[in-house]
């Protein structure tokens, strides 16, 4: 470990444009010793805190005002653990991961020594009981630091802290292990192809991309990998159906095999530990605990919810299913048996006679600097926004480009940072996170957020650009609500801001942004050929937004059936022996019309609800859903791109974050709760 604080970025002003994070500066040295004096730093001002001989009030005790040499002083830990955490999850490495399980217990602990300091609850607790005049914003932080002290344990006895202390210590430590074994098992396998009749159904592109991964990796012939990017259109398109079910059971088996990076345990033991935080806390399940603080409220509220989209879409994707069944055994004969590793083909297959329409049809028109172009073209058609990309800006990945974002009147808006393409120390899926969020602080002054959005996409190959599906367009402008959402952020406090809302609520702005992947004046925008300069022909498109809903049941029955499962954990009364397998099987069955193999398992890679914060909340993406079905039909009705509806979306959401309840939020925006009704008839469940 290096001592040497003198060329540590993290000791030092950054330098750096908009101040934004050194990333070419930053090595892995840098990061124990800024841990370690940020954590000393942070006690320090816990300690001027608490023995202050001053009444405790509100700006002495719950939002301290400091200048700027003392706010960079103070904000050491916020900064190093912000920028490792985000590049632990984007750009790792074995050493990284080792730093990783060696910090995160230091952390936890350094975290529980503040949130059960006796003396820090007592001035808290004497300021929320004993406050003057605070505004509204001022009063919602001081509610939201109170509770989060009680719900973190401040009211338990020394027996019941330190018990809390070793749950948390060890939930920590497991979560990460969790996604590691994810990442580590993912990246290890590849299925290496040498025969090219094994390669028959596959279009170019991706012929193409395999040749490259094979190439990267010293091999000759192709690699197909876990990635969405490349498994995704295997299992679409490959003839193959031997190698569809290999690659199909590699993805579904991932950390159950019997090797280090097994989660089975590591699971049941999560679920366990948070069930006894809960119970410590005076909660019957864990589910109680977290949907305290959320739109839903109780379990019952999100059983409703779940069950009412089972009785709603299981009739159509029961209709589905049969239509798919029939499609495989015309193309395969009567005695054909569908499996798991069969939908996607299939799907596939009937979508064609069905609609003339398949993902690869719409790639040329998808090139990825024209869907750049295109998504921030929207936001400056709603929101008068501006995007500038800026070489200066450091990034910490060659993939990575960064962006100058202006408002309409030109003043300084935010840093967004966009990461597009898979890689090996880079976790899967797609994620909108920060590296610093917005406030503002005791001199008036608007501290802008730097937002990120890290994905998966296709990647570009030795002749051809990066060419997109159409999902890859949604997911990115999925993330790119999520970044809106920062990027307007105009709170006074940084807890308060952009996403710091309650989790059934923050998928609204990303959802709701998917919305125009359809619209045809949106597409005309920005989908051209990227040969001919060809615009993606009307025709083209109304038979895109035809097969919209094409097999749109059974996928809502799918986000239902990770709903269920999620919920069956966490409303866990008693210790949670059974076994992780067969227990998925029958926790989500209500919302499954397949078959369901003995041996594959969807929890010991299910991130979002064993290490990410979707514990207890997975039912959020549906909630959520209905909301943005809601919203969006509002710009249905005065005009998509109606900039008054737009700047009334972002004054009553987009700009508020978390400083009123998320249903008094809508309310301002739309006039009215949501109903489900706007989903339903967008999905073609219930006629218009």
């Amino acid at each position: 470990m290096s001592t040497n604080t003198a060329n540590n970025p993290f000791f030092q002003k950054y330098g750096t444009p908009h101040d934004c994070a050194p990333f070419d500066k930053i090595k892995l040295e840098h990061f124990e010793p800024a841990f370690l004096e940020g954590i000393r730093r942070d006690n320090e001002e816990l300690d001027n805190i608490i023995n202050n001989p001053e009444e405790p009030t509100f700006s002495n005790t719950i939002a301290i005002d400091y200048d700027d040499e003392k706010e960079q002083y103070f904000s050491l830990l916020d900064n190093v653990s912000t920028v490792f955490f985000n590049l632990l999850s984007a750009e790792t490495n074995d050493d990284m991961d080792e730093l990783a399980e060696k910090i995160q217990p230091i952390l936890t602990k350094h975290d529980n020594d503040i949130s059960l300091n006796p003396k820090l609850f007592e001035r808290i607790k004497y300021v929320y009981e004993h406050h003057g005049e605070l505004t509204d914003e001022e009063q919602t932080l001081l509610q939201k630091t109170y509770d989060g002290f009680v719900r973190s344990g401040a009211l338990l006895d020394e027996k019941g802290k330190e018990r809390l202390r070793a749950l948390t210590e060890e939930a920590s430590m497991l979560s990460l292990q969790f996604s590691q074994n994810v990442l580590k098992e993912n990246k290890a396998f590849t299925l290496h192809i040498t025969d090219e009749k094994d390669l028959d159904g596959l279009p170019d592109t991706q012929i193409q991309a395999a040749r490259e991964a094979a190439k990267e990796r010293g091999k000759e012939g192709w690699v197909i990998t876990l990635d969405s990017p490349s498994y995704g259109p295997f299992m679409q398109y490959a003839k193959n159906r031997s190698l569809r079910e290999k690659l199909y059971m590699a993805r579904n088996t991932e950390c159950t095999h019997k090797n280090k990076a097994n989660n089975l345990e590591i699971c049941k033991r999560l679920v366990n530990l948070r069930r006894e935080v809960a119970q410590l806390l005076g909660f019957e399940t864990y589910a109680d605990y977290v949907l305290q603080k959320r739109m839903a409220s109780n379990t019952k509220n999100v059983y409703d919810l779940l069950y009412k989209l089972i009785d709603a879409y299981k009739p159509t994707a029961i209709k589905e299913r049969d239509e798919l069944r029939a499609k495989a055994r015309q193309m395969e004969g009567d005695d054909f048996h569908m499996m798991p590793w069969d939908t996607a083909y299939y799907s596939h297959k009937l979508q064609l006679e069905k609609y003339n329409i398949d993902s690869e049809m719409l790639r040329p028109y998808l090139e990825l600097s024209k869907v750049i172009e295109g998504v921030f073209g929207l936001a400056t058609r709603l929101y008068g926004i501006t995007f500038k990309e800026n070489p200066s800006i450091p990034v910490y990945h060659p993939d990575v480009k960064a962006y100058e974002v202006f408002d309409r009147d030109g003043s300084f808006l935010a840093v967004f940072y966009a990461d597009f393409h898979p890689r090996k120390g880079k976790q899967g899926g797609a994620w909108m996170t920060e590296y610093k969020g917005q406030s503002i602080n005791g001199r008036g002054q608007n501290i802008r957020p730097h937002v990120s959005v890290v994905m998966n996409l296709t990647k570009p190959t030795a002749d051809k650009p990066a060419l997109l599906t159409l999902g890859e367009v949604e997911t990115f402008l999925h993330e790119f609500g999520h970044s809106l959402h920062g990027m307007f952020a105009n709170t006074r406090f940084e807890s308060l801001s952009g996403t710091s809302v309650w989790w059934d609520f923050v998928e609204l702005p990303s959802q709701f942004m998917e919305n125009f992947s359809l619209e045809k004046e949106f597409l005309h925008t920005f989908a051209f050929h990227y040969q001919t300069g060809e615009p993606m022909p009307d025709e083209l498109i109304d038979r895109v937004i035809a097969s919209r809903n094409f097999n749109v049941a059974g996928a809502c029955l799918r986000q239902v059936s990770f709903g269920l499962l999620d919920m069956a954990y966490y409303t866990q009364k008693q210790e949670f022996t059974a076994d992780i397998i067969p227990f998925e099987k029958e926790a989500w069955k209500d919302a499954i019309i397949g078959k369901q193999l003995p041996d594959t398992c969807m929890t010991v890679q299910f991130s979002h609800i064993m290490a990410g914060g979707y514990s207890a909340g997975y039912y959020s993406y549906k909630w959520a859903e209905v909301l943005d079905a809601d919203a969006f039909a509002v710009f249905k009705k005065e005009g998509i791109f109606n900039q008054a509806t737009a700047q009334r979306f972002r004054d009553c959401i987009l700009s508020k974050g978390g400083t009123q309840h998320p249903m008094t939020l809508y309310k301002n925006f739309k006039g009215s709760e949501p109903t489900i009704d706007a989903l339903l008839e967008r999905n073609g469940i219930t006629p218009p």
